[in-house]
Formats: structure tokens, sequence, C-alpha cells
């Protein structure tokens, strides 16, 4: 049962959370540290390489402010002892130091963007995810997910004007959210008048209208009712007289 407890425990987890992904951003990188040394034993289980790499971080930084004997120490202290995955990296750290901050060789110029901080930012909130045993998204979002993935047809991405005014999927909004998510999984095909939203079958027969756009007999009868006998076209805007509609039959 989830009490009021977990529910505060929850919320300092994002909170520290969200405090260690902040200076991150602003290039500092002691309360990341602190958190790994809070946390050591559960992310050594976990082979974490956070700090490793948060530690390489600070080492390229001293090279990129030209304070190379700093940079030294650091590695002497920080790198004496290491995996054998990582020797590569920290003798592409110690190569470094023959650099300039502008050099144009790689690895080396890679090693100097600015974007490995991001790449620090991801790596804390997945691995505070680990740590925690959290996901990676919200409840919300995975059934906002499912749903739009049950109403998605090929039809959502045709042309504005063949999309469905009254589908979700067909909104611009939640169009592009559901881009990435598969189609829905439909093994018999249903019809739908899209003026009526009723079923296309035996007892509402298709009609197409001259212009080839099908229709419900039960909403064009109703049009024509209501306009002496003259029926509009959704799409096109087109006005046809009801009997110039004839009867679809699908095989």
């Amino acid at each position: 049962m989830f009490v009021v407890s977990d529910m505060f425990l929850v919320s300092d987890i994002f909170l520290v959370s969200r405090d260690v992904e902040k200076s991150l951003a602003e290039k500092e990188t002691s309360k990341c540290l602190a958190w790994c040394h809070d946390n050591r034993s559960k992310l050594r289980k976990l082979k974490s390489s956070l700090e490793f790499n948060l530690r390489i971080q600070e080492f390229i930084e001293l090279v990129r402010n030209d304070r190379k004997l700093e940079a030294v120490r650091h590695a002497r202290k920080h790198f004496s002892t290491y995996e054998e995955d990582q020797l590569e990296e920290i003798q592409h750290c110690m190569a470094l130091l023959a650099f300039t901050a502008d050099t144009e060789l790689s690895p080396y110029k890679e090693m100097l963007e600015e974007k490995r901080w991001d790449r620090l930012v991801e790596q804390f909130r997945q691995e505070n995810y680990r740590l925690f045993q959290l996901a990676s998204q919200s409840v919300f979002t995975v059934a906002l997910q499912a749903g739009l993935s049950a109403l998605k047809t090929p039809q959502c991405y045709s042309t504005k004007e063949n999309r469905n005014s009254e589908c979700p999927v067909c909104q611009d909004w939640l169009n592009v959210l559901a881009m990435p998510l598969p189609f829905a999984h439909c093994s018999q095909s249903r019809l739908v008048c899209s003026i009526s939203g009723l079923p296309l079958n035996e007892h509402n027969q298709p009609m197409v209208l001259p212009n080839g756009f099908v229709y419900g007999e039960h909403a064009l009868l109703q049009m024509a009712n209501e306009n002496n006998g003259q029926v509009q076209c959704l799409k096109t805007k087109e006005c046809f007289p009801y009997k110039k509609a004839e009867k679809v039959y699908i095989m």
C-alpha cells in the first residue's frame, strides 16, 4: 500500500535530483559527486561510471582553462585506481595535456565540447532512475501513449482535409506526440460515416456522391430532408441532389 511517507520519499528524491541536474547544467560537479558518495555502495553494484565521468570532466575543465599542472595532480589523485575498460579514456585525458582548447584533432576536440555536460545530466538522470527503481516515464505518459496508439491510423497522417475532426490523434498537438508510436492493430476494418460517426453497414448503407466521397445513408437522408433534397459533401462543400447518390457494395 502506498502511504504518505512513501510520497515524501519520492518527493525528496526528485528535489535532490533537480538540484543535482541544475548544478551540472551550470558546469558544477560538487553536488553530483556528493550524491555519488552518498550512494556509492549501490552505484558500485550497478557498475555505474558516473563518478568516473565526473572526474574526467573535472580534468577536462582544468585543461580547458590551461591549469595543466593541477590537471596532472587531479589525475594522480583520482585515476590511480581504475577499471580495465577505463584505461583508454584515461590515456586520452593524459594526451589532452599536449593540446590547446581550440584543437581540431579527434578525439580531443570532442572531449572539449560543451555537450559533454548534457550527457552527464542525462547519465545522472538515468542512474537516479535505476538506483531508486523509478520509471523513466510517468504513468500519465504511458497511459496517454497507449490511448494514442490505439486510435492511430494512417489517415491521421494524411492531408488535413482528410483527417477526422473528432479523432484525438488528428489534432495537431497530439498528432506530433503520436508520431513515433505504432499504428493501432485492427484485424477487421470498420467503415464509419464521417458526418454522423455511425458505422457503415447493411443498416446504414454507404452512399457515394458524384464527386467520389462516401457517406452513410442515414446522414445523407437527414440532410436531404432538411435541405429540399440537397446534400452537401463534408469535404469539398459541393452540393448534389440526393437522388444522384448511389449505393456502394463492399465485397
